[in-house]
Parts: structure tokens; C-alpha cells; sequence
């Protein structure tokens, strides 16, 4: 992963590295693995990761179907 740091402005390009490892799942994975989760608990968790991931699918098949109402787009802010 590579974050490019413009007009020395390291603040910037923190926001950017943390953004981009939260999109990767870098924070999760790293919460996983501190401690130790019982077989079951890992269970209990990608079966909920699964339903949340089905939900979500089946979700945006309705709004692009036309049976849900397409989610509304954030405002775009002006540049500073």
C-alpha cells in the first residue's frame, strides 16, 4: 500500500493511509487477531458476516429491480 505525501503535508496523507486500510479491512483483521476466538465465536461471526453480505446483495437487486427506492447521493462539498 503507497500513500503519496504532497507539499509535505503528512496530516493529509495519514487521512488517506487510514482510509485506505479501513477499506481494505487492515483494522478489522488486526482486532481479530490480538486475541484469541473460540471456534464458535468464529462461527457465530462469519455467519453473521454471510447474512449481512445476502442482505445487502439482495438489497441492491430490489432497488435495481425498482422495488426499493434508489439510495440518495451524498452532496458533493466544494473544494477548499
Amino acid at each position: 500500500m503507497q500513500v503519496l505525501v504532497r507539499d509535505n503535508n503528512v496530516d493529509q496523507a495519514l487521512r488517506v493511509l487510514k482510509k485506505k486500510m479501513q477499506r481494505e479491512g487492515l483494522f478489522r483483521e488486526m482486532k481479530a487477531r490480538s486475541a484469541f476466538e473460540k471456534p464458535s465465536e468464529k462461527r457465530v461471526r462469519e455467519k453473521a458476516e454471510a447474512v449481512r453480505r445476502m442482505r445487502k446483495l439482495a438489497r441492491k437487486k430490489m432497488q435495481r429491480e425498482g422495488l426499493l427506492p434508489m439510495p440518495k447521493k451524498a452532496a458533493i462539498r466544494p473544494a477548499r
